[in-house]
């Protein structure tokens, strides 16, 4: 492949080279394979046709969830997870039954495929915050808790150079599950009103060298809503570093960690 140069950008195919965008670099390469129209046409492509129609579902469910954490995603996620997640809801899409092409995507069914995701899979939660905690919901599932005990900073975090203080974050989501709708041609989601639903919730600042801190996350969904049983809860606990400089705390914008640690 070869890299765009100059002031302009092309993306889309040209004289038999394709023209594109990957990871913020413009790119270029030799155009190959059929066309988009034969794709969508030709009865040898059928396969092809129903394999995009799953993948677009789950790239849908994929940006419902990162909607409903974006809050946190600018200082907590990793460069591949759009397609990280995209790949896990495909998984979820190939195990329902029903037509090829208009599977239902169901993480109601199959939570534990989400639970124990990284949002950056280069910084594990676990290698950097290792304190005991508990993670509850209430009976509706609009009110989610997480408790750490006390416990000693220096002997369960693994602190970047440089940092001096942190914060931990509870951050949920709400995801409805999703069904192939034919009239649209389309996927969307059972529960429009509820996927997407966002609640996060940060601590105080604690030192890192403190003798002692415990944290008591509570955060919920506006309105209390009666969360639908077609609707998972993703719930994350993550940990956001800080420099202190004067009276000023600096977020550090790598080495912080979130992960899935429920589904509920």
């Amino acid at each position: 492949m070869s890299k765009q140069k100059g002031l302009i950008k092309l993306e889309g195919n040209i004289g038999g080279i394709s023209f594109y965008s990957s990871d913020g670099e413009h790119l270029a390469r030799m155009a190959n394979g059929p066309s988009k129209d034969r794709i969508s046409k030709d009865p040898a492509f059928k396969r092809t046709r129903e394999n995009n129609m799953e993948f677009g579902g789950s790239a849908k469910v994929s940006k419902a969830l990162r909607s409903a954490l974006s809050t946190v995603l600018q200082s907590m996620a990793g460069r591949y997870l759009t397609s990280r997640l995209t790949k896990i809801f495909k998984i979820i899409n190939l195990k329902a039954t029903g037509t090829r092409g208009e599977r239902p995507i169901e993480l109601s069914q199959y939570k534990d495929t989400l639970k124990n995701f990284d949002l950056d899979k280069n910084t594990n939660l676990s290698s950097v915050f290792s304190a005991p905690y508990t993670a509850t919901i209430n009976a509706d599932k609009n009110e989610g808790t997480i408790d750490v005990p006390s416990f000693i900073p220096d002997d369960f975090i693994n602190a970047p150079a440089g940092a001096t203080h942190f914060k931990l974050v509870l951050a949920m989501g709400a995801v409805s599950d999703y069904q192939f709708n034919a009239g649209v041609n389309g996927y969307e989601p059972v529960e429009p009103s509820q996927n997407g639903l966002s609640a996060v919730i940060y601590s105080p600042i604690l030192a890192l060298g403190a003798t002692a801190v415990t944290a008591n996350l509570v955060a919920a969904f506006n309105g209390a809503p009666v969360i639908a049983a077609e609707v998972s809860v993703p719930m994350c606990l993550g940990i956001e570093f800080y420099q202190q400089v004067g009276t000023d705390y600096y977020v550090f914008a790598q080495d912080n960690a979130m992960k899935i640690i429920e589904v509920f």
